[in-house]
């Protein structure tokens, strides 16, 4: 085992770094109080390879690994999560097109994605199928060379701005072996979207349901084969698990450092509270978390990069233990300030309600743990 990050990786490690804390974090305070989707910044992300980290070169992509992400998203997201998160489903839908699609489809939408010149969103969920995704029911119905499709999806991040929807919709029976994967661009005759949602965290990514009523779209557009829609959704949830969990990482790294620099300065009964011996404890146990929630992001996303049989075991592990720990940092982190971390002149209650989602999305903690004790019961995990 080498734990040593090589030249390359510390190079794009220090040049997200550097873009988070120059571009994102003066920013994240004024993107969240005035729910700003910051389209000028996110292509700049995009100029130093962010928009298609794990996308071929073909394309305009990275082609970087897992690793490799993982590494970038926590940088990012030390700067502003809410926005490092959206970068992160776009990264996700971005390479459903380019793993699974078609040249047609390929050639079509990754050009622009790559460039953030369009924007991806990933349409999974719906009202009525949550953690139970594959009963889902928009449906797509072949006539000629075209899909017509209704129904529609909650909680799309991007919703209403996106300029691709990455669409899991039902072409067959009503398993998963039902479930296709479609492309289908916002100009789509029949495509809708609801409101904005009113949300806690998350205010730099618009949040809308996205609607098909008699949605018409090329079968060109179709991602893999049908039926392949399940398997296509569960393996980007893979990478999008270790991605937020990332995320939650960069989140609590930035917390604990406001934390520590906070109770150096911040004077109570004659002394730095971060002399008492309670509070170097409390920040003893946040550091030793975060480095462990660390270590399982990147191991598990060496082991997706390996193609080892027990990655999505240990993808959603980490996920679990990354993303309780990165909310659990930054609420202590807030502790810490007392009433000061309550205000909004500090960043900890943004970072607090920005971190609370990553236990929710790509899905919950409590399927994590399902997933993780269906894996154990298959006599995974033995090490």
């Amino acid at each position: 085992m080498d734990f040593t990050l090589s030249e390359d990786q510390l190079a794009f490690r220090d040049m997200a770094r550097s873009f988070a804390s120059e571009i994102f974090a003066p920013n994240a305070e004024k993107w969240d109080e005035e729910k700003i989707f910051p389209v000028m910044e996110l292509r700049k992300a995009a100029e130093l390879g962010f928009a298609g980290i794990y996308v071929g070169e073909q394309h305009g992509g990275s082609a970087l690994s897992r690793l490799d992400a993982a590494i970038i998203f926590e940088e990012l997201a030390a700067g502003c999560p809410s926005t490092a998160a959206y970068i992160s489903i776009h990264n996700m839908a971005s390479w459903m097109i380019d793993r699974f699609g078609g040249d047609a489809v390929r050639e079509k939408f990754l050009p622009g994605l790559t460039t953030m010149e369009k924007f991806a969103s990933y349409c999974l969920t719906e009202p009525g199928s949550g953690s139970d995704a594959a009963a889902l029911r928009t449906k797509a119905v072949r006539d000629g060379d075209h899909y017509v499709i209704n129904g529609g999806k909650a909680f799309i991040s991007g919703g209403g701005k996106a300029d691709v929807y990455v669409t899991m919709v039902r072409t067959g029976d009503d398993s998963a072996r039902g479930i296709s994967c479609i492309a289908i661009p916002a100009d789509a005759p029949g495509i809708s979207f609801g409101a904005q949602e009113r949300k806690m965290g998350w205010n730099s990514q618009p949040t809308a349901q996205v609607l098909f009523d008699d949605c018409r779209v090329p079968v060109e557009n179709l991602v893999g084969e049908e039926g392949q829609g399940f398997k296509i959704a569960m393996m980007g949830l893979d990478g999008g698990r270790l991605n937020i969990g990332a995320c939650s990482l960069g989140a609590a790294r930035a917390a604990l450092e406001q934390a520590q620099d906070y109770t150096a300065e911040r004077k109570q009964f004659g002394q730095p509270v971060g002399e008492f011996q309670a509070v170097q404890f409390r920040l003893a146990d946040m550091a030793t978390e975060l480095a462990a929630a660390r270590l399982m992001i990147r191991q598990a996303a060496s082991k997706l990069d390996a193609k080892d049989p027990e990655a999505t075991l240990h993808c959603a592990m980490a996920k679990r233990f990354a993303t309780d720990v990165g909310f659990n940092v930054c609420n202590e982190a807030l502790q810490l300030h007392g009433g000061y971390g309550y205000l909004r002149d500090f960043p900890l209650e943004r970072l607090v309600r920005d971190t609370r989602v990553h236990q929710i999305l790509e899905g919950t903690n409590e399927i994590m743990r399902v997933v993780i004790a269906r894996k154990l019961a298959d006599g995974q995990g033995k090490g």
